[in-house]
């Protein structure tokens, strides 16, 4: 394979230099975990420290605004969750679909072990919490501990680094992935309580029309994003939780770009004959010329991977670590640990977890169902279910939907506590087994 050429196509400017080492920072696997745990940090400290009250009140402030007789008053916390975290959903969407459309969930033979790993790491950790929370007033969390939070799962494993094999990376987060699936029906599903089918009929309307839009090959971006948003809106009133609508809009993004490559070559040949002409020298419609190049260029890839590309940084650095400020702070009392609720989170998580990946993954392949991936042992397999106790980000979102009150500060204490336990585990389990590399 040829060496990728890191020499810069355009000259360096001084800002480019002071610049660098942040966007080194940013594609760093493990980046996006540390500035979500540094954040999760911060929360902690501030909610339990002399500022703790302004802190927590400070998300309760009222935002909003006010169009003749409509208007939409809301908290800063309740912005944060139903608008800010529809964008991270939307990308969960486009990473579904890119895992369904070009990646390891592609093909059912290859994406069985995953799938059923997944309902495994579901069903088990609900069946748990259950158990100990039935007819209890805790029992309406039972949706906290099915999910798993892919920053931190991603963080875990670049500090592994080579060691990890291949196969059991891929395994892992196709299985964070069918997770999300998971995690997003349950939200759908268990955690509507009633329909407004007025706005779910304006939202229905408005995806219809992106649909028709897409089929008569409408490209502008803007036009998509506006009705994007009167698709959010009318979840938001419908009483569905607006963030599916994130989710829809990811899965309706189309997988294939509009220009093959072949294309896009003769499009460059024809540019390089424009720009070293005499035709540019004396041409008057240079900047329509650029233009359409520049339109040309950005149709080489499918509106999924420029999308996932463009906002996937926004989202690990901005959207996931402002939610973690304004979730993750807690007063913690140590006697908390010990409540029913907390130790309901925290069986699912860190026991149910790992037991429900590697019965149902066991029973998938003695079934013959799927296959152990090569150089994959069952050890691994549940190392790999413990990394993925660490609920966090997805957790405490459910938790905010399904408790209130001290039931909710509990919860999240033991999604905090679970979180950690799990990385813990995980990482030690997998650090023995793993092959050291020299």
């Amino acid at each position: 394979m040829a060496k990728e050429s890191t020499t810069p196509l355009l000259p360096e400017e001084p800002v480019d230099r002071l610049l660098s080492p942040l966007v080194r920072f940013l594609h760093v696997e493990a980046a996006g975990g540390i500035v979500l745990l540094l954040c999760t940090a911060v929360a902690l400290i501030l909610a339990n420290s002399p500022l703790a009250e302004r802190f927590l009140e400070f998300w309760k402030m009222p935002l909003g605004f006010q169009i003749g007789d409509f208007g939409m008053h809301h908290s800063l916390k309740h912005w944060i969750n139903d608008g800010l975290m529809a964008i991270f959903f939307f990308v969960v969407g486009l990473e579904v679909k890119r895992e369904l459309v070009v990646g390891e969930l592609r093909e059912m033979r290859r994406a069985a072990l995953p799938i059923v790993a997944a309902v495994g790491g579901m069903v088990v950790p609900a069946g748990i919490y259950l158990l100990l929370q039935l007819d209890q007033p805790g029992q309406r969390g039972w949706g906290i501990p099915m999910a798993t939070d892919i920053a931190f799962v991603v963080g875990c494993m670049a500090v592994l680094g080579p060691r990890i094999p291949h196969s059991l990376r891929v395994m892992i987060l196709s299985l964070a992935i069918a997770d999300d699936i998971g995690a997003i029906l349950v939200i759908a599903i268990g955690y509507t309580e009633a329909i407004h089918f007025g706005p779910l009929g304006l939202a229905a309307i408005s995806l219809a029309v992106i649909f028709a839009f897409g089929r008569l090959g409408v490209r502008s971006l803007p036009v998509y994003a506006g009705l994007g948003l009167v698709v959010w809106f009318g979840f938001h009133e419908s009483g569905i939780h607006a963030t599916i609508a994130g989710v829809i809009l990811g899965l309706m993004t189309p997988a294939r770009s509009y220009v093959s490559q072949g294309l896009f070559g003769r499009v460059l040949h024809r540019a390089s004959q424009i720009f070293e002409g005499e035709e540019w020298q004396t041409g008057s419609l240079r900047s329509q010329q650029v233009r359409q190049f520049q339109r040309i260029a950005r149709e080489t890839v499918s509106p999924l991977e420029y999308l996932e590309h463009a906002l996937h940084p926004w989202v690990s650095f901005l959207i996931m670590p402002v939610f973690a400020l304004a979730n993750a702070g807690v007063p913690i009392e140590l006697s908390d640990l010990g409540a029913p609720v907390a130790l309901a989170v925290m069986g699912g998580l860190v026991v149910g977890k790992p037991l429900g990946i590697g019965l149902f993954s066991w029973l998938a392949v003695k079934s013959g169902l799927a296959s152990l991936p090569e150089g994959v042992t069952w050890t691994m397999i549940i190392g790999g279910g413990f990394l993925a106790g660490i609920g966090f980000t997805m957790a405490l979102f459910v938790a905010g939907l399904a408790l209130d009150g001290e039931l909710l500060d509990t919860a999240k204490v033991g999604i905090l506590a679970a979180s950690a336990l799990s990385a813990l585990a995980g990482m030690a389990l997998l650090m023995a087994v793993l092959p050291r590399r020299n």
